[in-house]
């Protein structure tokens, strides 16, 4: 469980920009320190650059967990998901951030812009950070997803 100050790559596309902002903000209220990977405006890019930024610095360590925000949450989760050691979870909701990371020990939470508002997105945010994996028969599962990515 992350109660103490931890590192969080933040990124967005376009469409996830004011969350990302919001969110990076209520992240800095409670202490933690922000690693924004960008995008810095409203002006379209593309969700894989940012995706994958934030998961080269979750499996590099830089950082402790991240954060991803795209138009749905989707897209961004599935660029993020392609860099090895990065379990990229689309939350919807308070109760799929805590499954997130009990069940799949998820390191990079990702909402969609259009999909949850602010204040959904800030409480999942708490409860992701606040939970912790929960191991026993999920970390077979776990395995598993690591030796898939041995094998690529």
């Amino acid at each position: 469980m992350y109660t103490l100050r931890v590192r969080i790559a933040v990124g967005a596309d376009h469409a996830g920009y004011r969350l990302k902002e919001l969110l990076a903000s209520h992240l800095r209220e409670l202490g933690h320190e922000i690693e924004d990977c960008g995008t810095d405006s409203e002006e379209s890019v593309d969700y894989p650059v940012y995706g994958k930024a934030v998961g080269e610095k979750v499996a590099s360590k830089d950082v402790d967990l991240g954060l991803c925000v795209c138009g749905t949450g989707i897209g961004i989760s599935i660029a993020a998901n392609k860099v090895i050691g990065v379990r990229a979870a689309a939350v919807h909701d308070v109760t799929s951030a805590r499954l997130a990371r009990e069940h799949n020990n998820a390191n990079v939470i990702c909402f969609g812009s259009r999909i949850i508002g602010p204040e959904v997105a800030k409480d999942a945010l708490d409860r992701f950070l606040a939970s912790a994996f929960a191991g026993g028969r999920h970390e077979r599962r776990i395995d598993e997803i690591a030796e898939m990515e041995i094998n690529r």
